[in-house]
């Protein structure tokens, strides 16, 4: 499980039609597989299906539109979805960046079919619009103070997700995901009357946590897991409660930390000073490894790739969103197998 590309601790064609609300991509896994690399890589291929969700112009509900004439003729679809049929379709909600939600695809694209095996199928749900509104309230709460950040009404972002999630379920999803740090916050609500398995990337990094059976780095204390987070009162708590149900003290940043480190080393990345970033992001990590934590959790999009590869201390780190790639491929392949048997 931690070996190679799935290791935690050691270190085509892209078509777009958007919609109202919910700009939705259906995929499965073009046979040609050169272009992947061990890597994963924001670039892949995706065989259009024959049938493309919209919504109606209203925005609320989604409705099946039909590809005709030259479109038709142009993408030779299949007289069948076959997608929407399979019984371990997965639903993805985006990131906050298409970038994001476009590496995370690759990895359940990559993971789930470098053994030879076909890719899982996926149904994809980004909304430009939602991004931006989750990025300016990350700003909102970086410079708003604890008891300011907790009158911020969260509602219409949550009930935003929440139509994404029942869309995704009508489309034929069998099970549903979350690319975003931040969102996982509000899991509970968005999940609430979904009926499917929807995993949380909190949970799904306490479990690869408690099955690598970690030991303390001080003796007479509990395991400890660094959290870095640039909205950190948000994305972490996330984590946070899913972490110490497992039996993890968490350990996230102090205040100035936060304000004099690591803030600044996403304003420096924002300025394109990738040199200053990564030497500021490295102190953060050296805080919370000098408090004896055994690994630390980037949960945060902007804080990956940002170091080199080849940077010792990215052996003490973790992408969440690796875990939550490894547990939906899991949950792909067991739902396979059983209707192969039935």
């Amino acid at each position: 499980m931690f070996d190679g590309t799935m290791n935690m601790f050691d270190g085509g064609m892209t078509m777009s039609f958007h919609s109202v609300n919910y700009p939705p991509v259906l995929g499965n896994l073009s046979k040609n597989r050169t272009q992947f690399r061990t890597r994963p890589n924001p670039s892949f291929s995706v065989q259009m299906s024959c049938n493309l969700l919209q919504t109606g112009e209203s925005g609320n509900l989604p409705k099946f539109q039909k590809i005709t004439g030259s479109c038709s003729a142009l993408f030779k679809c299949q007289a069948q979805n076959s997608l929407l049929n399979q019984a371990n379709t997965v639903g993805i909600i985006g990131g906050v960046s298409v970038l994001s939600t476009l590496i995370f695809l690759e990895k359940l694209v990559w993971w789930s079919s470098r053994n030879g095996e076909e890719c899982i199928p996926f149904v994809v749900c980004s909304d430009p619009a939602l991004d931006g509104w989750l990025i300016s309230q990350v700003s909102i709460h970086s410079s708003l103070g604890e008891i300011a950040q907790k009158e911020v009404n969260h509602e219409p972002i949550i009930e935003n997700l929440r139509h994404k999630r029942i869309f995704l379920e009508q489309s034929g999803a069998r099970c549903i995901v979350m690319l975003c740090h931040i969102s996982n916050a509000w899991h509970d609500e968005i999940s609430q009357g979904c009926s499917l398995p929807f995993f949380h990337v909190g949970e799904c990094v306490a479990g690869e946590l408690r099955e690598a059976k970690l030991k303390p780095l001080d003796a007479g204390s509990n395991v400890r897991i660094g959290v870095l987070s640039t909205c950190e009162t948000i994305a972490a708590d996330s984590y946070q409660e899913k972490l110490r149900k497992q039996g993890f003290e968490v350990v996230l940043l102090d205040k100035a930390t936060m304000e004099h480190i690591l803030i600044p080393a996403i304003e420096s990345l924002n300025k394109r000073d990738m040199e200053g970033a990564r030497n500021l992001l490295r102190i953060a990590i050296q805080v919370l490894l000098i408090r004896a934590v055994n690994v630390v959790i980037l949960a945060s999009d902007e804080l990956q790739n940002l170091l080199p590869r080849e940077d010792p201390l990215l052996k003490k780190c973790i992408d969440p969103m690796d875990a939550l790639a490894r547990s939906t491929i899991k949950w792909a392949k067991s739902v396979k197998k059983v209707h192969k048997k039935t």
